[in-house]
């Protein structure tokens, strides 16, 4: 573990209060916090829970590049990604990012930043399974309102295609 940044996959909810105390410091200005949880509705459809996969030693290591990339382009202090493998039902948090940085600027740029980077370049593979049984395998570059393909609906298998 590098000393300014904190990068875990884990099968339990996530709990964000060792997380907080883990980015204090008194000389920063500035923590900021992204989670992003399972949402009731994706589109007109409701969602029952989400399923994380993931190839964890490619995923760790691309977890730990990506933080100290930020870290370096953003000028952050200390930085924690925590990303939950499983089931995560409605409600739960699926990925915790939290930062702190000098000032407010830097960790406010730095968390899209982060998340659009993890969705795109770590293999964590997102399944969506809807109340009415049917699941999809989540592409990071889809909409989740936009159509998809009936086979792809009804596959078990992730989609591993990348597209820039």
């Amino acid at each position: 573990m590098s000393p300014h940044h904190l990068v875990q996959l884990t099968d339990d909810a996530i709990d964000c209060v060792p997380l907080m105390a883990w980015i204090a410091d008194p000389d920063v200005g500035a923590h900021a916090w992204f989670l992003g949880v399972t949402r009731r509705t994706t589109g007109d459809r409701v969602t029952q829970l989400l399923s994380y996969e993931a190839h964890r030693p490619m995923a760790t290591q691309e977890l730990r590049r990506l933080a100290s990339e930020a870290i370096k382009r953003f000028e952050l202090t200390k930085l924690v990604i925590v990303h939950r493998l499983g089931e995560v039902p409605v409600g739960e948090a699926s990925v915790a990012l939290g930062c702190s940085s000098p000032h407010r600027k830097q960790s406010f740029a730095a968390l899209p930043w982060i998340m659009d980077q993890l969705k795109t370049d770590v293999p964590i593979w997102k399944r969506e399974t809807f109340t009415d049984g049917s699941t999809q395998w989540m592409h990071p570059n889809e909409s989740p309102s936009a159509p998809s393909h009936s086979s792809e609906l009804d596959s078990d298998e992730p989609d591993l295609r990348i597209s820039n």
